[in-house]
């Protein structure tokens, strides 16, 4: 006859003491109940027992499907019994009732079920009088059982198990808790790499600490600042070149750390050659630093005058960090426009990316040294500068907010009112772009040439540069998204190539609208962001829709 659901059956006849009966198939092992005879007949004060009130209520937890194990959740047949066995143990009135509730359900007992019980056992426990005393073969099963399968338990598993080996009196240096120790131990985060060795000198714990694979993965600008104190007749090129990278790669815009690097080029002068002293001017130009050395640019004159003729890739490279700094040598620039430099390029392996650099540089003389009389770029020389967005632009784009301020321009202003990523000479990538009337009108852009003239030419005082379309004043606004990669980290300085970026737009005669990335982040959706562009835009004086034309 089939009992009631939830209604003990008859007690199944106890094995002779020290034996278990084994399935077909299956080797001998200590019972699982052992755990619990502990418990009922263990030596235990009943402060210790107490102990166990305070452990908290054991949680269900995923082993994988082994003997012991669970299914993962929501997996597995019996996910349903395995639930209501572990709430007809916390539900037990008795311990026998514990005892029968684990003896007849061996198919759905599994590891996280023991530390409920024992829990419970020691609920009920807590207030009887001390049970008989423990034998020893009785501990040695559950030590063995629990030794066996710990490399299943999960982290709470291991540390309740701990707790309770503790609460029965199990020895510290005993094999049970010696293998629960040891896991607790695997399953610990990785300590960091010790403190390099005080007796390494100063540039060889610089040169180890920078070469560490953790330490170029994981920078820690305290860690760098500390370097900065080594001695100087401790450095040498190459770790002062690992240095410059590691800044100039994680965007860290260290002054004491950058001092030295400069301090370090002007006293080693005569023996860098200028493919060194490209990568330590690196960080210079990409930080947006100039140094307050004041030997730094005299020094840089007279290596580029040296080495100029020696490495034109090194000398193009080490000009263009000093054009991110607005420090730009008439004599280095005399020296690369000059038509011997320009025909020996054009023949080697990078000739295209130094006439890239060549016309960023004429770029710059252009509209940055008005006092500039040498030699120029040949028009026919000249190629665009950047001509789609930067690498990190497109490396991150899924992080960047030009989808959805794309998105709001197009419900707020209409799809021909607004250009994305337009390329304007001579060369520079727009983010968006928006065609502007003496009346502030926001114009179709197919009506007007989409991009001002360049080089600038004059027009009336006050007046914006002249639309060629319509011969009256019109104005480009350039809408620029400053995210938080365009940023020195930790800071507010503009990296060195957006900055530039930005500058030479202005020189040629495009007001500049910067959508900062807290401004961005901080809109709700895109109802938020339509308005907060609707502000900024209205906030320079623009009109659109039927009443702005």
């Amino acid at each position: 006859m089939r009992r009631p659901r939830g209604e003990p059956g008859p007690r199944a006849p106890r094995p002779t003491e020290g034996a278990t009966c084994a399935g077909p198939g299956e080797s001998w092992s200590p019972s699982p109940n052992s755990m619990l005879r502990v418990l009922l007949s263990a030596q235990t004060s009943p402060t210790r027992l107490s102990g166990l009130l305070v452990i908290p209520p054991v949680q269900p937890c995923c082993l994988g499907p082994s003997k012991w194990g669970d299914w993962p959740p929501g997996g597995g047949p019996s996910t349903g019994h395995v639930q209501g066995l572990q709430r007809l143990l916390e539900q037990a009135r008795s311990p026998g009732e514990l005892l029968r509730w684990l003896g007849q359900n061996p198919t759905k007992v599994r590891a996280h079920h023991y530390p409920v019980a024992l829990r419970r056992l020691g609920q009920l426990l807590g207030s009887r009088p001390r049970p008989p005393p423990v034998e020893q073969a009785t501990l040695q099963d559950l030590s063995q059982l629990i030794i066996r399968n710990c490399p299943a338990f999960d982290m709470h598993t291991i540390h309740v198990c701990l707790h309770l080996a503790v609460l029965l009196g199990f020895p510290a240096d005993g094999p049970l808790v010696r293998a629960l120790e040891q896991e607790r131990r695997l399953r610990l985060p990785p300590k960091p790499p010790p403190p390099l060795s005080s007796l390494l000198r100063g540039g060889q714990r610089l040169e180890a600490a920078l070469s560490c694979p953790r330490f170029l993965r994981y920078p820690r600008q305290h860690l760098i600042s500390s370097l900065a104190e080594t001695r100087p007749e401790e450095l040498t090129p190459h770790v002062m070149v690992l240095l410059a990278q590691h800044l100039a790669r994680h965007r860290l815009r260290e002054p004491q750390l950058l001092e030295a690097i400069a301090r370090f080029l002007v006293v080693q002068e005569n023996q860098l050659s200028s493919k060194v002293v490209q990568k330590l001017v690196l960080p210079f130009g990409r930080l947006n630093y100039l140094p307050l050395e004041q030997q730094f640019m005299p020094c840089l004159e007279r290596i580029l005058a040296r080495e100029a003729g020696v490495a034109p890739l090194a000398t193009v490279n080490i000009l263009m960090s000093l054009c991110q700094l607005r420090c730009l040598p008439f004599r280095a620039l005399h020296f690369v426009f000059s038509p011997g430099f320009i025909n020996y390029i054009s023949g080697t392996p990078h000739a295209l990316i130094v006439r890239r650099y060549l016309s960023l540089l004429d770029t710059a003389v252009e509209l940055e040294l008005p006092g500039y009389r040498g030699p120029r770029l040949p028009r026919r020389q000249q190629v665009p500068i950047f001509p789609q967005p930067l690498i990190t632009d497109r490396a991150r784009c899924k992080y960047s907010h030009k989808d959805i301020v794309a998105e709001g321009l197009r419900q707020l202003l209409g799809e021909e009112k607004y250009r994305q990523d337009l390329t304007v000479p001579p060369g520079y990538c727009t983010d968006f772009l928006l065609c502007v009337g003496s009346s502030g009108a926001v114009l179709p852009v197919r009506t007007q040439a989409p991009f001002l003239p360049y080089p600038p030419r004059s027009c009336p005082q006050g007046q914006a540069a002249c639309s060629p379309t319509t011969r009256d004043p019109a104005q480009r606004v350039v809408l620029v998204l400053r995210e938080r990669w365009h940023f020195c980290r930790d800071g507010r300085v503009l990296l060195g190539s957006r900055a530039l970026r930005e500058r030479h737009l202005g020189l040629m005669g495009y007001q500049l609208l910067p959508l900062p990335f807290e401004e961005l982040e901080s809109q709700r959706g895109l109802p938020q962001l339509k308005s907060y562009l609707r502000q900024k835009l209205q906030a320079l004086g623009l009109r659109w829709g039927p009443e702005g034309g």
